[in-house]
């Protein structure tokens, strides 16, 4: 019986890893977007901070406000 905790633990630990990985994934998702430029009439992009936030806050993982 004392096998089945160190697995539960290790599965946490690979699942929280997953998530992690996830969550870096996205960011750089938006971060590549943001970067890119807009193909607009005049050709200008511009994002506010606050923009960032929202869409960053979008992509952001359930539970992920949880740290252990």
């Amino acid at each position: 019986m004392s096998g089945r905790g160190r697995s539960s633990f290790t599965k946490r630990q690979k699942e929280r890893s997953r998530q992690e990985k996830q969550r870096e994934k996205a960011e750089r998702k938006v971060q590549r977007k943001l970067e890119k430029p807009a193909t607009g009439s005049d050709g200008s992009f511009e994002i506010s901070a606050e923009d960032f936030a929202a869409a960053a806050e979008q992509l952001a993982l359930p539970n992920s406000h949880l740290e252990e």
